[in-house]
């Protein structure tokens, strides 16, 4: 992976929203990160849609890419695609063993391009949510939102290996930091206690980069 200048302004491009929702009469809590993207509707819509170019910043993917298909991304969630209205979202659900979550992905033409939004939604884990916080699926989509950014930029692959060491880099760690911060800001917002955010950040912080706690500043 190409390193970053400035991996922290890299991280400030996207705008983190923490909303409390429900389904099926149990409460979730839902991440939102928000990015623009230089490029037009068409081309950000087939790079995230398209099984040939997904890998080019994602994972390999399988299955059938319609609504009422069920997808599999290499050695991570699988799912069904529930709706899906070219250029404008989609929305799947998001299956990580017994755990079911809900994913949604919009497009809006901005000034500057392409405005993406997307939304995780899962039902509470208490223990897990005061563990970690959003930034425990949220840093994890802020890393697959730079992969597509340097991905669209020189429309070339970003390397796997690299893209999975990138978070144990000096880069990788400062990227982290400031990812994590910013969902325990939008976890604040939404009415989480301060202190506990901040330290589920923490916690995020030295899952993601392998340092230990003590040594993950947020």
């Amino acid at each position: 992976m190409t390193l970053l200048t400035d991996p922290a302004a890299i991280a400030g491009l996207v705008t983190r929203e923490v909303r409390t929702g429900s389904r099926d009469g149990a409460p979730t809590r839902i991440a939102v990160a928000q990015r623009i993207y230089p490029t037009d509707q068409a081309d950000l819509w087939d790079a995230l849609t398209n099984a040939e170019r997904i890998p080019r910043w994602f994972l390999p993917v399988s299955g059938e890419l319609r609504v009422g298909g069920r997808y599999q991304l290499e050695g991570n969630a699988n799912g069904v695609v529930e709706q899906c209205e070219e250029p404008k979202r989609f929305a799947v659900t998001w299956e990580m063993g017994p755990q079911v979550s809900w994913l949604e992905v919009s497009l809006t033409p901005a000034a500057e391009g392409t405005l993406l939004e997307l939304a995780h939604e899962a039902h509470i884990d208490p223990e897990m949510w005061s563990q970690f916080g959003p930034g425990a699926v949220g840093v994890g989509w802020d890393l697959a939102l730079m992969g597509l950014g340097l991905h669209l930029s020189s429309g070339a692959a970003v390397d796997p290996e690299a893209g999975l060491a990138f978070p144990t880099t000096p880069e990788g760690h400062i990227f982290v930091r400031t990812a994590a911060a910013g969902w325990a800001v939008a976890a604040t917002e939404d009415g989480d206690d301060p202190a506990a955010a901040h330290a589920a950040a923490k916690r995020t912080i030295a899952f993601y980069t392998g340092a230990s706690e003590g040594g993950a500043e947020s």
